[in-house]
Protein backbone atom coordinates (compact mmCIF):
# COMPACT_ATOMS: atom_id res chain seq x y z
CA UNK A 1 0.00 0.00 0.00
CA UNK A 2 1.62 3.28 -1.54
CA UNK A 3 -1.13 5.15 1.01
CA UNK A 4 -0.54 8.06 -1.97
CA UNK A 5 -4.00 9.54 -0.63
CA UNK A 6 -2.79 9.81 3.04
CA UNK A 7 -4.72 12.44 4.61
CA UNK A 8 -6.99 13.17 1.54
CA UNK A 9 -10.79 13.41 1.58
CA UNK A 10 -13.00 12.58 -1.02
CA UNK A 11 -16.78 12.80 -1.99
CA UNK A 12 -18.42 10.24 -4.60
CA UNK A 13 -21.83 10.75 -5.69
CA UNK A 14 -23.64 7.63 -6.72
CA UNK A 15 -20.81 5.88 -4.76
CA UNK A 16 -22.98 2.38 -3.89
CA UNK A 17 -21.84 0.69 -6.88
CA UNK A 18 -20.57 0.31 -10.08
CA UNK A 19 -17.94 2.83 -10.93
CA UNK A 20 -18.82 4.70 -7.83
CA UNK A 21 -17.98 1.75 -5.04
CA UNK A 22 -14.90 0.69 -7.16
CA UNK A 23 -13.32 4.19 -6.89
CA UNK A 24 -14.30 4.27 -3.24
CA UNK A 25 -12.45 1.36 -2.76
CA UNK A 26 -9.05 2.44 -4.75
CA UNK A 27 -9.24 5.24 -3.12
CA UNK A 28 -9.77 3.89 0.53
CA UNK A 29 -6.83 1.31 -0.57
CA UNK A 30 -4.43 4.40 -1.10
CA UNK A 31 -4.88 5.95 2.45
CA UNK A 32 -8.04 7.98 1.80
CA UNK A 33 -11.31 8.76 3.46
CA UNK A 34 -14.12 8.89 1.59
CA UNK A 35 -17.61 9.90 1.89
CA UNK A 36 -19.99 8.05 -0.41
CA UNK A 37 -23.27 9.61 -1.42
CA UNK A 38 -25.92 8.04 -2.52
CA UNK A 39 -29.69 7.99 -2.93
CA UNK A 40 -30.14 4.29 -2.19
CA UNK A 41 -30.08 4.13 1.81
CA UNK A 42 -29.70 0.34 2.38
CA UNK A 43 -27.29 0.20 -0.56
CA UNK A 44 -25.20 3.25 0.57
CA UNK A 45 -24.28 2.09 3.97
CA UNK A 46 -23.52 -1.62 3.32
CA UNK A 47 -20.99 -0.05 1.23
CA UNK A 48 -19.68 2.44 3.68
CA UNK A 49 -19.44 -0.55 6.02
CA UNK A 50 -17.42 -2.94 3.80
CA UNK A 51 -15.00 0.15 3.34
CA UNK A 52 -14.88 0.64 7.28
CA UNK A 53 -13.44 3.75 9.36
CA UNK A 54 -12.19 5.34 5.89
CA UNK A 55 -15.58 5.77 5.00
CA UNK A 56 -18.78 6.83 5.73
CA UNK A 57 -22.50 7.86 3.93
CA UNK A 58 -24.61 10.43 3.39
CA UNK A 59 -28.23 9.93 1.53
CA UNK A 60 -28.09 12.28 -1.24
CA UNK A 61 -29.78 13.45 -4.51
CA UNK A 62 -27.49 15.48 -6.46
CA UNK A 63 -30.52 16.71 -8.44
CA UNK A 64 -31.46 18.61 -5.16
CA UNK A 65 -28.46 21.75 -4.92
CA UNK A 66 -29.58 21.51 -1.62
CA UNK A 67 -28.75 18.71 -0.55
CA UNK A 68 -25.23 18.37 -2.04
CA UNK A 69 -24.21 21.44 -0.51
CA UNK A 70 -25.16 18.85 2.76
CA UNK A 71 -23.21 16.48 1.74
CA UNK A 72 -19.99 18.46 1.05
CA UNK A 73 -20.64 20.11 4.60
CA UNK A 74 -21.11 16.82 5.81
CA UNK A 75 -17.40 15.58 4.67
CA UNK A 76 -16.14 18.34 6.27
CA UNK A 77 -17.37 17.85 9.04
CA UNK A 78 -16.66 14.22 9.62
CA UNK A 79 -13.33 14.16 7.92
CA UNK A 80 -12.25 17.57 8.16
CA UNK A 81 -11.81 18.97 5.03
CA UNK A 82 -12.41 17.88 1.01
CA UNK A 83 -9.52 17.11 -1.48
CA UNK A 84 -11.15 15.06 -4.29
CA UNK A 85 -14.95 15.53 -5.64
CA UNK A 86 -15.94 13.01 -7.80
CA UNK A 87 -19.20 13.73 -9.79
CA UNK A 88 -20.26 10.15 -11.07
CA UNK A 89 -23.75 10.09 -10.03
CA UNK A 90 -25.85 9.60 -13.40
CA UNK A 91 -28.93 7.48 -14.89
CA UNK A 92 -29.64 6.32 -18.11
CA UNK A 93 -33.31 7.58 -18.59
CA UNK A 94 -35.69 5.40 -21.21
CA UNK A 95 -34.56 4.49 -24.38
CA UNK A 96 -36.72 5.62 -27.19
CA UNK A 97 -35.43 4.14 -30.50
CA UNK A 98 -37.12 7.23 -32.18
CA UNK A 99 -36.70 11.06 -31.31
CA UNK A 100 -40.14 11.60 -33.10
CA UNK A 101 -42.37 9.22 -30.72
CA UNK A 102 -39.97 10.19 -27.75
CA UNK A 103 -42.53 11.50 -24.49
CA UNK A 104 -39.83 13.22 -23.02
CA UNK A 105 -41.19 12.39 -19.57
CA UNK A 106 -37.80 11.46 -18.79
CA UNK A 107 -35.87 14.52 -19.90
CA UNK A 108 -36.27 16.81 -16.31
CA UNK A 109 -35.06 14.08 -13.99
CA UNK A 110 -32.22 13.12 -16.36
CA UNK A 111 -30.69 16.75 -16.72
CA UNK A 112 -30.79 17.27 -13.20
CA UNK A 113 -29.35 13.99 -12.48
CA UNK A 114 -26.06 14.04 -14.67
CA UNK A 115 -25.98 17.58 -15.32
CA UNK A 116 -27.27 20.03 -12.68
CA UNK A 117 -25.81 17.34 -9.95
CA UNK A 118 -22.36 17.94 -11.47
CA UNK A 119 -23.33 22.01 -11.55
CA UNK A 120 -23.98 21.78 -7.57
CA UNK A 121 -20.81 19.28 -6.86
CA UNK A 122 -18.19 21.10 -8.63
CA UNK A 123 -19.61 24.95 -7.26
CA UNK A 124 -19.90 23.67 -3.77
CA UNK A 125 -16.96 21.40 -3.44
CA UNK A 126 -15.10 24.44 -4.89
CA UNK A 127 -16.03 26.83 -2.43
CA UNK A 128 -14.56 24.73 0.44
CA UNK A 129 -11.40 23.59 -1.71
CA UNK A 130 -10.40 27.22 -2.66
CA UNK A 131 -10.86 28.34 1.05
CA UNK A 132 -8.11 25.32 1.78
CA UNK A 133 -5.61 25.44 -0.55
CA UNK A 134 -6.76 23.72 -3.81
CA UNK A 135 -8.41 20.31 -5.33
CA UNK A 136 -9.26 18.09 -7.89
CA UNK A 137 -12.62 17.61 -9.08
CA UNK A 138 -13.40 14.92 -11.56
CA UNK A 139 -16.81 15.05 -13.62
CA UNK A 140 -17.77 11.30 -15.12
CA UNK A 141 -19.18 11.94 -18.39
CA UNK A 142 -19.10 9.72 -21.41
CA UNK A 143 -18.29 8.84 -24.78
CA UNK A 144 -22.07 8.94 -25.85
CA UNK A 145 -21.17 12.77 -24.89
CA UNK A 146 -18.54 12.33 -27.40
CA UNK A 147 -19.73 10.37 -30.53
CA UNK A 148 -23.39 10.96 -31.42
CA UNK A 149 -25.64 7.64 -31.08
CA UNK A 150 -29.64 7.59 -31.31
CA UNK A 151 -31.75 6.26 -28.86
CA UNK A 152 -30.65 8.06 -25.10
CA UNK A 153 -31.23 11.52 -26.40
CA UNK A 154 -31.59 13.20 -22.97
CA UNK A 155 -28.72 11.36 -21.25
CA UNK A 156 -26.09 11.93 -24.71
CA UNK A 157 -26.92 15.50 -24.59
CA UNK A 158 -26.73 15.87 -20.75
CA UNK A 159 -22.94 14.30 -20.91
CA UNK A 160 -22.15 16.42 -23.94
CA UNK A 161 -22.99 19.50 -21.41
CA UNK A 162 -20.61 17.52 -18.84
CA UNK A 163 -17.92 17.89 -20.63
CA UNK A 164 -18.39 20.94 -22.11
CA UNK A 165 -19.00 22.37 -18.20
CA UNK A 166 -16.27 20.87 -16.67
CA UNK A 167 -13.79 22.52 -19.51
CA UNK A 168 -15.41 26.19 -18.36
CA UNK A 169 -15.36 25.49 -14.76
CA UNK A 170 -11.78 24.72 -15.36
CA UNK A 171 -10.83 28.35 -16.32
CA UNK A 172 -12.83 29.94 -13.88
CA UNK A 173 -11.79 27.57 -11.24
CA UNK A 174 -7.71 27.18 -11.87
CA UNK A 175 -6.82 30.37 -10.72
CA UNK A 176 -8.03 29.24 -6.84
CA UNK A 177 -6.05 26.05 -7.23
CA UNK A 178 -8.63 23.69 -8.03
CA UNK A 179 -8.48 21.39 -10.84
CA UNK A 180 -11.46 20.16 -13.10
CA UNK A 181 -11.39 17.23 -15.06
CA UNK A 182 -13.85 14.70 -17.17
CA UNK A 183 -13.56 11.22 -17.64
CA UNK A 184 -15.86 9.44 -20.31
CA UNK A 185 -16.08 6.23 -19.64
CA UNK A 186 -16.78 3.76 -22.67
CA UNK A 187 -17.92 -0.27 -22.54
CA UNK A 188 -17.66 -0.57 -18.87
CA UNK A 189 -19.83 -3.66 -17.39
CA UNK A 190 -21.86 -1.87 -14.78
CA UNK A 191 -25.48 -1.99 -14.10
CA UNK A 192 -26.15 1.31 -16.27
CA UNK A 193 -26.19 0.03 -19.41
CA UNK A 194 -28.83 -2.71 -18.77
CA UNK A 195 -31.30 -0.07 -16.73
CA UNK A 196 -31.06 1.58 -20.39
CA UNK A 197 -31.77 -1.22 -22.27
CA UNK A 198 -33.25 -4.00 -20.60
CA UNK A 199 -36.86 -2.24 -19.56
CA UNK A 200 -39.70 -5.24 -19.13
CA UNK A 201 -37.55 -8.02 -19.89
CA UNK A 202 -36.59 -10.80 -17.54
CA UNK A 203 -33.28 -11.67 -15.69
CA UNK A 204 -32.48 -14.19 -18.48
CA UNK A 205 -33.69 -12.13 -21.25
CA UNK A 206 -31.61 -9.26 -20.13
CA UNK A 207 -28.04 -11.33 -19.35
CA UNK A 208 -28.71 -12.48 -23.04
CA UNK A 209 -29.15 -9.09 -24.93
CA UNK A 210 -26.27 -7.54 -22.69
CA UNK A 211 -23.78 -10.45 -24.08
CA UNK A 212 -24.97 -9.58 -27.41
CA UNK A 213 -24.65 -5.81 -26.73
CA UNK A 214 -20.87 -6.76 -24.86
CA UNK A 215 -19.79 -8.39 -27.91
CA UNK A 216 -20.74 -5.72 -30.53
CA UNK A 217 -19.25 -3.01 -28.37
CA UNK A 218 -15.79 -5.06 -28.23
CA UNK A 219 -15.93 -5.43 -31.78
CA UNK A 220 -15.87 -1.82 -31.77
CA UNK A 221 -12.61 -1.10 -29.49
CA UNK A 222 -8.88 -1.77 -30.66
CA UNK A 223 -8.34 -2.80 -26.85
CA UNK A 224 -10.37 -6.50 -26.62
CA UNK A 225 -10.32 -5.99 -23.18
CA UNK A 226 -14.16 -5.93 -20.98
CA UNK A 227 -13.85 -2.30 -19.59
CA UNK A 228 -14.10 -3.05 -15.43
CA UNK A 229 -15.06 0.20 -13.18
CA UNK A 230 -11.83 -0.30 -11.60
CA UNK A 231 -10.11 1.11 -15.25
CA UNK A 232 -12.08 4.19 -14.28
CA UNK A 233 -11.07 4.27 -10.54
CA UNK A 234 -7.65 4.31 -12.01
CA UNK A 235 -8.01 7.42 -13.95
CA UNK A 236 -9.87 8.81 -11.18
CA UNK A 237 -7.07 8.23 -8.95
CA UNK A 238 -4.39 10.00 -11.22
CA UNK A 239 -6.71 12.91 -11.65
CA UNK A 240 -7.13 13.09 -7.96
CA UNK A 241 -3.64 13.56 -7.34
CA UNK A 242 -0.57 15.64 -7.87
CA UNK A 243 0.64 13.24 -10.19
CA UNK A 244 -1.72 15.51 -12.38
CA UNK A 245 -1.12 18.83 -10.92
CA UNK A 246 -0.40 20.58 -14.38
CA UNK A 247 -3.58 18.86 -15.87
CA UNK A 248 -6.87 20.46 -16.09
CA UNK A 249 -9.91 21.16 -18.62
CA UNK A 250 -9.01 17.78 -20.26
CA UNK A 251 -11.34 14.91 -21.17
CA UNK A 252 -10.09 11.08 -20.61
CA UNK A 253 -12.16 8.52 -22.35
CA UNK A 254 -11.46 5.29 -20.87
CA UNK A 255 -12.60 3.24 -23.61
CA UNK A 256 -10.42 0.83 -24.77
CA UNK A 257 -9.81 3.16 -27.68
CA UNK A 258 -13.67 3.23 -29.10
CA UNK A 259 -13.38 7.05 -29.69
CA UNK A 260 -10.35 7.12 -31.61
CA UNK A 261 -11.66 4.87 -34.27
CA UNK A 262 -13.43 1.37 -35.09
CA UNK A 263 -10.74 -1.38 -36.17
CA UNK A 264 -13.55 -3.74 -37.65
CA UNK A 265 -14.26 -0.46 -40.67
CA UNK A 266 -10.50 -0.09 -40.90
CA UNK A 267 -10.26 -3.83 -41.67
CA UNK A 268 -13.77 -3.64 -43.95
CA UNK A 269 -12.00 -0.56 -46.19
CA UNK A 270 -8.57 -1.65 -46.06
CA UNK A 271 -10.12 -5.07 -47.61
CA UNK A 272 -11.33 -2.95 -50.40
CA UNK A 273 -9.01 -3.16 -53.59
CA UNK A 274 -7.63 -0.50 -55.68
CA UNK A 275 -9.71 -0.27 -59.29
CA UNK A 276 -6.78 -1.86 -61.64
CA UNK A 277 -5.73 0.12 -64.88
Amino acid sequence: MSNELDGKVAVITGGSGGIGYGTAERLVSEGGKVVIADIDEDRGQDAATRLGDAAAFKLTDVADPGQVEALVDFAVETFGGLDIMFNNAGISGARHPSLIEDDFADFDRVVRVNLLGVFAGTARAAKVMAASGGGAIINNASIGGIQSTSGLWAYNSSKAAVIHFTKSSAVELGPLGVRVNCIAPGNIETEILGNAMGEGLSDEEKAAMLEKIRAFLLSRQPIKLQGQPADIAEAVLFLGTDRSRFITGHVIPVDGGQVAGNPAAAESFGAISRPKG
